[in-house]
């Protein structure tokens, strides 16, 4: 849609005005009415007037000499030098002593250019400002406030290229929900013919990336209406009341232009709990508080609609949510499997794609990804293609961008030493042997040695078939198992462990601990929530909600549930050492392998094979 902008000066204009008015009293306009100048000579300029007999009047004072040429036009001052002769020659050239050479300005003159003349002109200055602010501003305290007062939200006019429904995938649910509020914008008559009337504003709520924004504007483009944009940060002020200046100008607007649609992006920087802590901010409560009574007294049937985002649902003031003000929670999740392959489709569709993709792969590869971290991955691909001089994209493409944008770019000038080499070829195997001789376990997709820009120095995919929404206890010990399947492989070759595990032990602890304390899978706690998760779109950071003595033997238990799973993984690999070594080496040698070359070697016929050490390859 065309944001439409009002052209306007800034502030730094009318100071540079300020400045320059003010240089010009004194450099042009009081040289002007002033009645003298006097000009600084050197004691030899005077010497020669005097020689000259050019001395018309002079004044010795006892740090200067003051005097004028013969017709006393011009007027000049020289420093005092000791000369006994000097009042001689001076009588001898037939200059005139005076001690009023130079004669003090009138009064009259002094209160004009003083006074009255700044006043004339800083006043006039001051109109002009008010006059221009007032066209800008709609005049009043806005003209006052030099746009303190102002809301500075984008305005986006009717256009029918703008960004429609059609252009934002994986979000069906959301979408059904706000295409009920674009048929009232558009036939709001059948609605009032049953008595119902339009919700007057719905919260668009999930996790960064997933298109908040993009629907908003696609609501806008869909009802084909105004569309006004404002960040919610944007009505903090540094003055205790300017922020709710703002919300009411912003009403105001969105009533002239009704109906239409305001939009308030991170709506949580000004919409928090409001409460009586100690150090609360009164301008962010004032701002909240204008916000509540502007929706509560708009008319609804005008077809003005307020839609706000947020990924921090919690932390928003009770009675912004309430039915009448914000009368629907928009749910905008992680898409899902089909989502991510439509979103992936809407953005190939601005490239040039080669016929043999499969968005399926690429989608599954991506679980978990937001719908602007799936654009982002499109973007690699298409990037990736021109660096190697194609003329559009290929599925290798897009399976690396997905790589890039999970683990970073290939690090290109780490090269690792052979023993370190060998050990991240050992531990890599051990991920993915483990992963596939259990059960219910993600099939490898990739298995890689080359270090990454995220400082992995190789990694293991495993990509699942379908789409997975629940995970049994065995599946979560069976991904323990596998996360200490690296550690496992350098112990039992290499009997010694290395640094290179960090990631995989945070990740195992991590997912213990959470059995336990959130899912109940643990029998001597059984169904007992020990744990609660807050910022659930922001990471789910979590807090304990139990005595210490349980936290003790929470962790107890957490270690138990690792070791376990640690013991587990290193008889996988005694069991299938010979396999081990054989897809080392292979990996040693090809740095990277496919999930279907590492099951075609893991599942091919057992040749004995000739006894050996790791210092072999």
């Amino acid at each position: 849609m065309q944001e439409v902008k009002n052209p306007k000066k800034p502030m730094i204009f009318y100071y540079l005005i300020v400045l320059l008015v003010i240089l010009s009293l004194n450099f042009i306009v009081l040289p002007i009415f002033t009645e003298h100048q006097v000009k600084e000579v050197d004691y030899s300029k005077f010497m020669q007037m005097i020689n000259k007999k050019e001395i018309g009047s002079v004044n010795i004072e006892s740090n200067q000499i003051i005097f004028t040429d013969k017709d006393e036009t011009h007027i000049y001052k020289t420093g005092v030098i000791e000369d006994p002769q000097l009042v001689d020659r001076l009588y001898d050239s037939g200059a005139k002593f005076s001690s009023e050479i130079i004669k003090e300005t009138s009064p009259f003159t002094n209160l004009l250019v003083g006074f009255i003349l700044p006043m004339v002109i800083f006043v006039g200055l001051g109109q002009l400002m008010a006059k221009r602010l007032n066209s800008k501003m709609g005049g009043g305290m806005g003209a006052m406030q030099f746009g303190m007062g102002k809301s500075n939200a984008k305005v986006y006019v009717k256009s029918t290229s703008g960004i429609k429904f059609s252009d934002v995938a994986g979000e069906d649910e959301a979408k059904e929900i706000l295409s009920e509020l674009v048929d009232y914008l558009h036939t709001p008559g059948k609605y009032r013919e049953i008595g119902a009337s339009m919700p007057k504003g719905a919260l668009l709520v999930g996790p960064p990336g997933t298109g908040k924004t993009l629907l908003a504007k696609a609501v806008a483009g869909e009802a084909n209406v105004p569309f006004f944009s404002i960040s919610g940060s944007e009505f903090v002020e540094m003055f205790v009341g300017m922020g709710a200046a703002k919300v009411r100008d912003l009403f105001k607007q969105a009533n002239e232009k009704a109906p239409c649609i305001v939009f308030i992006d991170e709506i949580d920087a000004i919409g928090k709990k409001r409460g009586g802590q100690v150090g609360g901010n009164d301008e962010r409560e004032q701002t909240l508080n204008q916000l509540l009574t502007e929706m509560d007294g708009f008319d609804g049937s005008k077809g003005v609609v307020i839609l706000a985002a947020t990924n921090q649902p919690d932390s928003l003031d009770p009675a912004l949510l309430r039915p009448g003000r914000f009368d629907r929670r928009v749910p905008v999740e992680l898409p899902d499997l089909q989502g991510r392959i439509d979103i992936l489709k809407v953005h190939a569709k601005k490239m040039k794609v080669g016929d043999n993709v499969d968005y399926n792969a690429v989608a599954r590869a991506a679980a978990g990804a937001s719908g602007a971290e799936l654009a982002n991955i499109v973007n690699e691909a298409a990037l990736r293609a021109v660096r190697d001089n194609r003329k559009f994209i290929t599925q290798a493409d897009l399976e690396e961008s997905v790589e890039v944008v999970i683990a970073g770019y290939q690090k290109k000038n780490r090269v690792l030493s052979n023993k370190e080499k060998l050990i991240v070829s050992y531990h890599e195997i051990g991920h993915a042997l483990v992963a596939a001789k259990q059960t219910e376990s993600a099939p490898v997709h990739k298995i890689t040695i080359i270090p990454r820009t995220s400082g992995a120095l190789g990694y293991t995919m495993q990509v699942e078939e379908g789409e997975h929404f629940l995970m049994t206890k065995d599946e979560l010990l069976n991904k323990i198992a596998t996360l200490t399947g690296g550690r496992a492989a350098e112990e039992l070759i290499f009997h010694q462990i290395t640094t290179g595990a960090s990631n995989d032990i945070e990740q195992a602890t991590k997912l213990a601990k959470a059995m336990i304390t959130r899912y109940g899978m643990n029998e001597e706690f059984d169904m007992v929530a020990m744990e609660t998760v807050t910022n659930q779109y922001l990471g789910g950071d979590t807090s304990m909600s139990c005595s210490l003595e349980t936290q003790t033997e929470i962790d107890k238990k957490v270690r138990e549930t690792v070791k376990e799973q640690h013991a587990k993984a290193l008889q996988i690999l005694e069991d299938n050492s010979a396999k081990l070594h054989e897809l080392a080496k292979y990996l040693y040698e090809h740095e990277t392998i496919t999930g279907e070359e590492f099951m075609n070697i893991l599942e091919a016929h057992d040749e004995p094979l000739p006894e050996s050490t790791t210092d072999e390859f």
